[in-house]
């Protein structure tokens, strides 16, 4: 799926186990699996946050943030 908003610092990246991989600035910053929720892998900046949400209600899942 193409994302149209914020094409510079954000992408997902499709791994061989059908996880996708969400990153923001070249940081991984959560990971899903078409039609589950997401999982952040923690807690982020505003602007990381919009990423996070966007690709969220691209894919329309929910997240769920990952307890540390």
């Amino acid at each position: 799926m193409k994302l149209p908003k914020y094409k510079r610092n954000l992408r997902i990246e499709v791994r061989d186990d059908n996880k996708h991989e969400v990153y923001s600035y070249n940081t991984l910053v959560a990971k899903f699996k078409q039609g589950e929720p997401m999982t952040q892998m923690g807690w982020w900046s505003v602007t990381t946050q919009k990423h996070i949400n966007y690709v969220a209600r691209c894919y329309e899942i929910p997240t769920i943030i990952k307890d540390y």
